[in-house]
């Protein structure tokens, strides 16, 4: 190692984590990057290994002839990526346990090859009655393809740890 480098042990370690509850801010909007490219491979694996044997997922001489002229991405994908891209922003390490949807609506398909962009802002939050040192977050997640266009929405609560009380 060149003499000018510390020893690493000596830095001051940074570790990448979400947010704790106090840090949730209802003034932002949290842009999560990169997208996500769907591919072709993604749609058909996905689609396969949840046993959905929807033919507008998975046959293309059907699906061709149908509304939209083409396979659509498995809308459970486009829900799991959407909110997965989230994590590393605002929930990694800090959340105890998801608590549900509030809504799921897919206004708009996304297709093979598309890009997928979340964001999430925050609605409402409040601390647990019932789970001192943890609050209750809601959160609104969009998904957008390349154009800017709406393929999804998805309001969903989650419990996460107050700073004072993380370990």
């Amino acid at each position: 190692m060149p003499s000018d480098t510390p020893d690493p042990s000596e830095l001051t370690p940074v570790e990448q984590r979400g947010l704790y509850f106090e840090e949730f801010d209802t003034s932002a909007r949290y842009l999560h990057r990169p997208g996500r490219t769907v591919t072709e491979a993604d749609n058909v694996f996905f689609t396969t290994l949840t046993m959905n044997s929807q033919a507008l997922h998975l046959d293309r001489a059907w699906s061709e002839r149908q509304e939209f002229g083409q396979r659509l991405v498995n809308s459970m994908f486009t829900l799991a990526t959407m909110v997965g891209a989230s994590v590393g922003q605002l929930t990694q390490g800090t959340i105890v346990a998801n608590l549900g949807f509030e809504s799921v609506v897919f206004p708009h398909p996304l297709y093979h090859g598309d890009t997928l962009y979340s964001e999430t802002v925050v609605t409402a939050k409040r601390l647990s009655a019932s789970r001192p040192g943890q609050g209750i977050v809601t959160l609104e997640h969009t998904g957008r393809n390349q154009d800017g266009i709406i393929v999804a929405t998805a309001v969903r609560s989650v419990l996460v740890k107050c700073r004072d009380t993380s370990s």
